[in-house]
Formats: structure tokens, C-alpha cells, sequence
């Protein structure tokens, strides 16, 4: 649809791990958080995986991130809105990074023109809520209706994550719940979800990367239920082979209606290290 027939337009974060075309042909404007390597610092997005693992390797202290400005939000409502007359503003879960408060006070110069909504959810559960937003928007419903979608598929959107190890989540101080999975289990593979509130909460551990695997699928067939209808993001960093092994068991095991494999970025990969996860959004 024309911008110019277009009563929302969609602004989200770097954190939602959207593909850039997937994000270009939504009309989806990504804000981007930054990460911190040694004495330097990128946004997400500037640096590959492989670059960044290869850095974040040779650096003598983990990376650190933070979120957007203030300022870094308001030039991207002002740009948003020359295209529509309202926002809606999607993010990465409150509990988990500042970036809400950084779009809300942005947010607070727009005479109520820019709606921001916690997402209470990070990556490819952020990305699912984003695509379901975004598509409503670009088939013209005002700002109620996209709210009511993005509200909807906050309620059923779930992930699950798997980390090689839980050095970079116990450095980072991100996992709540799930140091009790800690002690002396970091060479477990260690599976976690994002709860009702937004925050981290442990699924289980067990030994073996196969073993992690097959339990992360029946995680997310238990999400399904009796339906085994939805969208899925399959999310790796620097685990091709698992997110291969990932995609193709749930193409065999579940009715797709649609299916991303996604490299995340180094926001996100800064607080995992390697690993893998699959976002789902049931569907009738």
C-alpha cells in the first residue's frame, strides 16, 4: 500500500533479529542497540557474526551493549512519521534492556502519535510480533487494530534458546532464574525461555548437543498443542549445522505456514555466545 494511504508505520529494534529484507519489504524501521568490543564501538548490524565471535574471542573482557539514545529514537519517529500519521514502536522486553524507557521518552515529543509496546520478548519472539504488526499496518488498519494484533501475537508467541555454555549469561548478569541452573553444569547444554513477564526462565539441561536438540523440538511441540500449525524463526549464532538440523525436522514434524533461518545479531550474540533457538507462533 502507498504511504501515503497508510495509517501506522512499524519501528522496532535492532534485538528483533528481523532479516534486512524481511524488514524492508514490511516497511519495518530498525533502530539499532550497540555493542562495545575492547575500546570500540558498533552498532548491531556493523559487524557479521563471524567478525564479532572473532573479536569478542581476542578481547580480554566480554562486550558490553546498550540501547538506543533518546535521540537515536526521536530521528526515527520523526522519519516514521513523515510516512504515516502514527507508530507503533516494538521492543525487547523491559526486564531485559533499557531500550523501552529510551523509545517512551522519545516517544514523550509526539503529541501521542507514537505508541510504544513492550514486546516482553527478544529475537525471533520480538521479530514474530513485529510481522504480524507490520502486516496489519500495511494493510491499512489503524493504530487500535495493530496494538489488538501485536497484543494477540505477544500471547502466543514463544521461544526457546539453547547456549553451548553459560559463560557469556552468568558474565552478562541477564539470567535471573536461571542461575540456579549454574554450579558447576557449564559444560551442560542449557535450554531457556523468555516467561509472561519478559525474563529469562530455565527449561532444562541435559548432556549432548543431540540430545539438546531433540528436547528443544519437543519444547516447541508442546507449544503447538494439537494444532501444529504456526510461524518459526530458527536463530543461530555460529550454529549452521544445528539451525540445518533445526529447520528441517520442523518442516517434517509441524504444518509451516511460513519458516526463517536467521543469524542473530551481535546484541544478542554478545549475551548467549554460540547457540541456537526457534521462535514459534501457533496458528489455527
Amino acid at each position: 500500500m502507498p504511504a501515503a494511504n497508510r495509517a501506522v508505520w512499524i519501528v522496532t529494534d535492532s534485538t528483533s533479529d528481523l532479516l534486512r529484507d524481511v524488514a524492508e519489504g514490511l516497511d519495518v524501521m530498525i533502530v539499532p542497540l550497540n555493542v562495545t568490543v575492547g575500546t570500540e564501538t558498533f552498532r548491531d548490524g556493523d559487524l557479521t557474526q563471524a567478525e564479532f565471535f572473532d573479536r569478542m574471542g581476542r578481547a580480554s573482557r566480554l562486550p558490553t551493549t546498550s540501547q538506543p539514545s533518546v535521540g537515536a529514537f526521536v530521528e526515527a519517529y520523526e522519519a516514521a512519521l513523515e510516512k504515516a500519521p502514527d507508530v507503533v514502536s516494538i521492543h525487547i522486553s523491559s526486564s531485559l534492556s533499557g531500550t523501552i524507557d529510551s523509545a517512551s521518552q522519545a516517544a514523550e515529543q509526539f503529541a501521542g502519535h507514537v505508541h510504544v509496546f513492550d514486546s516482553r520478548n527478544l529475537s525471533g519472539g520480538l521479530a514474530l510480533q513485529v510481522i504480524a504488526a507490520a502486516r496489519e499496518a500495511q494493510a491499512g488498519s489503524g493504530v487500535e487494530r495493530v496494538l489488538e494484533v501485536a497484543e494477540s501475537a505477544r500471547d502466543r508467541a514463544r521461544m526457546i534458546v539453547g547456549v553451548d555454555r553459560l559463560d557469556n549469561l552468568a558474565k552478562g548478569g541477564r539470567i535471573g532464574a536461571v542461575s540456579a541452573f549454574l554450579g558447576g553444569l557449564l559444560n551442560l547444554k542449557v535450554t531457556f525461555t523468555v516467561d509472561r513477564e519478559g525474563k529469562f526462565e530455565p527449561v532444562g539441561r541435559v548432556r549432548g548437543a543431540t540430545a539438546a536438540l531433540e528436547a528443544t523440538l519437543d519444547w516447541v511441540g508442546a507449544q503447538l498443542g494439537e494444532r501444529k500449525r504456526g510461524a518459526f524463526l530458527v536463530l543461530h549464532a555460529m550454529s549452521h549445522d544445528n539451525a540445518a538440523w533445526l529447520r528441517q525436522r520442523i518442516e517434517e514434524a509441524f504444518d509451516v505456514v511460513e519458516l526463517q533461518v536467521v543469524e542473530v545479531g551481535v546484541v544478542i550474540a554478545t549475551h548467549t555466545g554460540t547457540g541456537w533457538g526457534v521462535a514459534v507462533l501457533p496458528m489455527d
